[in-house]
C-alpha cells in the first residue's frame, strides 16, 4: 500500500489533498533541476553577451585609430581576449564587425541628442561640441574612408540621419514656423552648421579653442535663425 505525506495547500497551490510520497519527492527534484538549467541559461547568455560587448569595444578602438584595411581578425581577438573564431561566431565576418561598432555609436548619439535642451541655443551647441570633442576625430577618420570601404559608410550615413534628428528635434520652434522650401532650407543650414564637419572647420582647420569653436557656432546657429 502507497504511503502518502500530506501537503499544505501553499506546496501544492490547491486544496489540501494526500500526494505520494515519491510523487513529492519527483515535484522538488524537478523544480530544483529547473531552476538550476535556468540559472546556467541566464549566465551563460549574460556572459556571450559580455563577450559580445567586448570584442565590439576592442574593434571600435581598431577602426577609429587605424584605416580599414590594417584592421585584422587576429588583433581585434587579441585586445578582446578571443579566439579568432569566437569573433567569426559573434560576428560573421570584418564587415560585421564593423557593422558592429555602429550600435556603440548610436547609444553616445542617442544620449547626446536627447540630453540637449530644445529651443535653448547656447545649451544645445554646448552639448554639441561636448559631443564632437569626445567623439569628432573619430567621425572624421571613419568619414575619410566611407567611399572605399562601404560598412564604414553606413555607419557614418547612419551617423548624419541622427544628427539630422537631433536638429529636428532641438530646433523645432523655429522650424515650426516655416512650411515648405522655407522650412526645408532652414533645415538644411542649421543641419550644416551643426555638422563635424563644421566643427573640424572651426577646431582643427581654424585654430579656435573649445570654446571659441562653441561661441561661433552659437553665432552661426542664432545668425541663420535669424
Amino acid at each position: 500500500m502507497a504511503r502518502y505525506n500530506r501537503l499544505s495547500p501553499v506546496d501544492v497551490g490547491f486544496p489540501q489533498e494526500l500526494v505520494p510520497l515519491t510523487t513529492a519527492r519527483s515535484f522538488h527534484v524537478s523544480v530544483t533541476n529547473v531552476k538550476a538549467r535556468q540559472y546556467q541559461m541566464g549566465a551563460r547568455a549574460e556572459s556571450a553577451a559580455a563577450t559580445a560587448d567586448r570584442i565590439a569595444a576592442a574593434a571600435h578602438r581598431r577602426f577609429v585609430e587605424l584605416d580599414y584595411e590594417d584592421v585584422t581578425l587576429e588583433s581585434v581577438a587579441a585586445d578582446a581576449g578571443v579566439t579568432v573564431q569566437t569573433v567569426l561566431r559573434r560576428f560573421g565576418s570584418k564587415e560585421g564587425l564593423a557593422r558592429a561598432i555602429r550600435d556603440l555609436q548610436t547609444s553616445q548619439i542617442v544620449n547626446q541628442r536627447d540630453t540637449a535642451p530644445v529651443g535653448d541655443v547656447p545649451g544645445a551647441i554646448r552639448i554639441l561640441v561636448e559631443h564632437f570633442e569626445q567623439t569628432g576625430d573619430n567621425a572624421l577618420h571613419l568619414l575619410r574612408q566611407g567611399h572605399r570601404v562601404p560598412p564604414l559608410a553606413e555607419i557614418t550615413a547612419f551617423g548624419r540621419a541622427n544628427r539630422a534628428q537631433w536638429v529636428e528635434r532641438v530646433f523645432e520652434p523655429w522650424l515650426a514656423l516655416h512650411r515648405g522650401a522655407a522650412r526645408a532650407r532652414l533645415r538644411a543650414q542649421l543641419i550644416s552648421t551643426c555638422d563635424v564637419q563644421m566643427w573640424n572647420l572651426l577646431r582643427h582647420l581654424q585654430g579656435l579653442s573649445r570654446r571659441q569653436t562653441e561661441i561661433a557656432l552659437i553665432e552661426l546657429v542664432e545668425g541663420v535663425l535669424r
